[in-house]
């Protein structure tokens, strides 16, 4: 029987989507974040895997760019511009420890490598943003969401999010190949969409809510995503990133239709993003991760170490507890869909070496199954250190 290429596609798709719900649940049982399955997913199945899924890799990729739109764009939809100012001006030292602390290891080890200049500037990204979503569920699960640490937790997310909305720009212009001037101009714009977003969701932000809201569910379905795509190609064709400009849109509304567009874009930009996930997998020859395993464990462990001192301190300066000061540390461990998304844009553009693609993958996969086992142990250990120097200092005795 002789099967035709629209069939084995949705044998293909059908496949895949099956799979993505098993890995899923399997994520959940567990307690774990599902992206570093679903990146496993990829690997079995694409370059150099068990079977290559030759005949969906169209509609895959563009549902990965359709996935990087909505991710950012919900991003944006959890903050109001009020709230991202007042983060800024409280946690802007703090983040900027952040940056240092978490981007350079980055830097080092590509260069190392040999990833050459813009594999260096890619891995910064991957090494330093936190997994917002994945730091966001950890602390509702654990139900920490009202300790007084959690503030400072949040503040600093707030600060690598915008920071992205700088450094994706940067990064687009990279991989491009621009000149100098060209960098500069792209940078520019960035900073001048940021700031008039800004200024616009302070003042105006009703109206553009107004504008994309609607009380019938398809209509503000097709509104929004119909924005969303709109403001992402053209922020992609100006060369800003279309990441940035859905996030951008998604500040821009507020209020209780950002509410709504959260609860109505949520299913879709989660199957989406898996595609998204999927496709870097699938980008990925597994053969290229045992000679960059050892750097991704260094990574790990030297990264790891950088976000605990960077939660710490920043802990400490809001009068925290040695017990809030880690948790505040263990809870930025993750890294998760934003690593990926700048992994993913260098991957596509072509710009970096394989054994990028392989370092990155490597790196996220470890951190994002690091970071909630991290939040979830830290507590335990912190309290038992903590008993045995109270006991060493009541009981003169002791050795």
């Amino acid at each position: 029987m002789q099967i035709s290429g629209t069939t084995l596609a949705l044998i293909q798709l059908g496949a895949v989507f099956f799979g993505l719900g098993v890995l899923g649940r399997i994520a959940g049982r567990i307690g774990l974040s599902p992206i570093p399955l679903y990146l496993l997913g990829g690997l079995l199945f694409g370059t150099g895997g068990l079977i290559e899924l030759h005949e969906v890799e169209e509609f895959i990729h563009i549902a990965s760019e359709i996935g990087v739109v909505l991710l950012l764009l919900l991003l944006g939809l959890e903050y109001t511009a009020g709230e991202l100012v007042t983060g800024m001006r409280k946690s802007w030292i703090a983040g900027l420890l952040d940056l240092v602390l978490n981007a350079t290891p980055g830097v080092i080890v590509a260069l190392w490598l040999g990833l050459g200049p813009t594999g260096a500037i890619a891995m910064a990204g991957v090494t330093y943003i936190s997994s917002s979503g994945i730091v966001a569920k950890v602390l509702n699960d654990l139900g920490r969401l009202g300790n007084r640490e959690t503030p400072v937790v949040l503040s600093i997310l707030v600060f690598e999010d915008l920071a992205m909305a700088i450094y994706l720009p940067v990064l687009t212009a990279v991989l491009a190949g621009v000149g100098f001037m060209a960098g500069l101009t792209t940078v520019g714009i960035a900073l001048v969409a940021v700031t008039l977003v800004l200024i616009v969701a302070l003042k105006y932000g009703r109206y553009v809510s107004a504008i994309v809201a609607s009380e019938d569910r398809e209509i503000f379905l097709l509104k929004l995503l119909g924005s969303a795509l709109l403001v992402a190609g053209v922020a992609s064709a100006v060369q800003v990133s279309a990441a940035v400009g859905a996030f951008l849109l998604g500040i821009a509304i507020s209020g209780a239709t950002a509410h709504e567009a959260t609860k109505i874009l949520e299913p879709l930009r989660d199957l989406f993003a898996a595609m998204f996930f999927v496709l870097f997998g699938l980008s990925t020859d597994p053969a290229t991760i045992p000679p960059v395993l050892g750097w991704a464990i260094l990574l790990v462990v030297v990264t790891t170490v950088t976000k605990l001192y960077t939660g710490w301190w920043a802990a400490k300066r809001a009068g925290a507890s040695q017990l809030g000061r880690a948790r505040a540390g263990a809870a930025l461990v993750a890294r998760g869909e934003f690593s990926i998304v700048i992994a993913g844009l260098a991957v596509a553009a072509g710009a970096v070496p394989d054994s990028f693609a392989a370092l990155a993958t490597t790196y996220v996969l470890l951190m994002a199954v690091m970071g909630p086992i991290a939040a979830r142990v830290v507590e335990p250990v912190v309290r038992a250190t903590v008993g045995r120097k109270s006991k060493v200092r009541i009981d003169p005795n002791a050795e």
